[in-house]
């Protein structure tokens, strides 16, 4: 029954247009599925990981530096629709700060290395279908960004989700879009070579990718981490930060105690009953950012080696064909994740980064807090915090998950919430200009609705 799923899945794929390289990493994985891989990584096969070099101990001489960056490529993981937050649009079009958007912020950054280090520095986004037009209209607003022989995007592949009781692919014809799903972040290595920009890249004299999702402000280009990386002889590294009692759904790596190699644990792999383990802080003491770095030549040679297959562990994802009907079709999404690919690398490693680098906004909460007086924007687009401390903010999700919803409650813009310790807001408010939270603020739900007037300390 599954073999007539796989070849009903593959004629699929085929008939979507999609890649023949990455409808045989489908393939693998398949075989792997229906073998019965549930992907989990149970805490007695691993050891933790709690001793990586520190960036900030690393030195790197300036020619090094712009050596390094001059054979850099930025690469932006660009696919998601922010459906998290109520957008139809891809997330980095979203405006963050004084009108710009991620886009526009992450395009600042990029022109200003350029200048600084007197590089080529491409940036390229991998798109999905659904975000792949947008996006390419807005870059159009900024002359100078692309660069000779390069394009600005490649696609992310698609793959078609399988039924849960038989592994075919399922029909639903209320929309037939929400048949496909994307296959992970770590899809990106098998898109860099159908798309043919890998070979585009080493032609053009380019060695190293540093990518990242396009929602993280903090994953600026960075000279000095391209200079140690390029000394390191690393075919593959990722960019770690320290934890804290809130990073508890944040990958980790460990060393997996068969082989010795280093390997990336998501949640997803993690056995429900041992999730004690993978949110302990000390124990798994430092957080994935997705923020990475890789050999292309190293890629393209691997890739070549396994006939396309980097042989990434399967994350089984069980949904619903329309996540948002929890009655719709049982379905299994065959999913990996990017950072995975540190145990495909022999003598891949890692660095610690400082938290500056990693600022993602998965959330209004974090929207609220990148729009804040806690960071100001640079002349080269990059935030800056300035406080020592960054204000934990938790808005009642019943009235400001959705972005529209946000945007109608701040319309006259943010709280400041430099000297802000928590800022916690419980019941439906609208949010007049000049508002200041310190300490501990807490907007409670007595009197809600309501608005909090202009001038309002918290």
């Amino acid at each position: 029954m599954s073999e007539n799923g796989l070849t009903a899945a593959q004629d699929k794929m085929r008939a979507g247009g999609v890649a023949e390289q990455a409808i045989g990493v489908f393939t693998h994985y398949y075989r792997s599925l229906e073998q019965g891989a549930t992907g989990l990584i149970p805490e007695e096969t691993i050891e933790p990981l709690t001793e990586i070099d520190s960036i900030e101990d690393v030195e790197v001489s300036e020619e090094q530096a712009r050596e390094a960056l001059s054979r850099t490529v930025l690469i932006k993981l660009n696919g998601g629709l922010g459906t998290s937050m109520g957008m139809d649009q891809a997330k980095s079009l979203l405006p963050v700060r004084d009108g710009k958007t991620f886009l526009d912020l992450l395009v600042d950054q990029v022109m200003a290395a350029r200048a600084t280090y007197d590089v080529e520095l491409p940036l390229i986004f991998m798109n999905s279908f659904r975000t792949r037009q947008d996006t390419l209209n807005a870059l159009a607003q900024h002359p100078g960004i692309e660069v000779e022989g390069l394009p600005l995007d490649f696609l992310q592949n698609r793959e078609p989700k399988l039924r849960a009781d038989d592994l075919t692919p399922v029909t639903w014809e209320a929309e037939p879009s929400l048949e496909w799903c994307p296959p992970g972040h770590g899809d990106i290595y098998t898109a860099l070579v159908a798309s043919g920009v890998l070979d585009a890249l080493l032609e053009r004299g380019f060695r190293y990718a540093m990518t990242s999702n396009s929602d993280n402000l903090g994953a600026a280009p960075s000279a000095h981490i391209a200079g140690w990386f390029a000394a390191s002889g690393a075919p593959y590294a990722p960019e770690m930060c320290r934890r804290t009692p809130a990073d508890v759904k944040g990958g980790h790596l460990a060393v997996r105690k068969s082989d010795g190699r280093i390997i990336l644990r998501d949640t997803a792999q993690t056995p429900p009953e041992q999730m004690h383990y993978f949110t302990d802080q000390f124990r798994h003491p430092f957080f994935h950012t997705n923020n990475l770095w890789f050999d292309l030549q190293v890629l393209r040679d691997t890739l070549v080696e396994r006939q396309g297959i980097l042989g990434l562990p399967l994350i089984r994802n069980e949904k619903t064909v329309d996540p948002s009907d929890a009655s719709s079709t049982p379905v299994i999404q065959m999913e990996t994740a990017m950072g995975a690919a540190v145990e495909a690398f022999e003598g891949a490693t890692a660095v610690e980064v400082p938290r500056s680098r990693f600022l993602p906004v998965k959330t209004t909460n974090d929207l609220l807090l990148v729009r804040s007086d806690v960071y100001e924007v640079d002349e080269d687009g990059l935030l800056q915090m300035v406080p020592d401390e960054a204000c934990t903010v938790s808005l009642d999700q019943r009235y400001y998950k959705r972005i529209a919803d946000f945007e109608a409650r701040f319309a006259q813009g943010v709280p400041s919430i430099r000297e802000a310790h928590t800022l916690t807001v419980t019941g439906d408010w609208t949010f007049e200009n000049d508002v200041v939270a310190t300490g501990d603020a807490v907007v409670g739900e007595e009197g809600a609705p309501g608005v909090i007037a202009s001038g309002t300390r918290l």
